[in-house]
């Protein structure tokens, strides 16, 4: 049984940090893709974040120098680390796992997907 759990959000001021947690459990953890996403009101999900089974990430230019993207294995739990937020980052947060290499060349309709947790900024 796949299951994905979002933790960490809430109400946070412009300027300050927040962190997001994602524990996975069902899956080969360390072999997947992992994603944060989020999703607005009125707007699109959009893909802000993603690291390989190696490491490597990718970030929205949304995002980038802003958050962080990590995983602990040993733990099994994603990680989005969130600084310097302004209020455009409100939204509905959302991890995903997917099966494949590199995360730039999956398709997410068919990943693993938490249920979200809101951030307000």
């Amino acid at each position: 049984h796949v299951q994905l759990v979002e933790s960490g959000g809430g109400s946070v001021q412009a300027g300050g940090s927040l962190t997001l947690s994602c524990a996975v459990s069902g899956v080969g953890y360390s072999t997947y893709c992992l994603g944060w996403f989020r999703r607005a009101p009125g707007k699109r999900s959009e893909g802000i974040a993603a690291i390989d089974r190696d490491g490597s990430t990718r970030y929205a230019n949304s995002v980038k120098g802003r958050f962080t993207i990590s995983k602990d294995n040993s733990k099994n739990t994603l990680y989005l680390q969130m600084n310097s937020v302004k209020p455009e980052d409100t939204a509905m947060y959302y991890c995903a796992a997917n099966r494949g290499y590199p995360c730039s060349r999956l398709r997410w309709d068919s990943a693993y997907w938490g249920q979200g947790t809101q951030v307000t900024v």
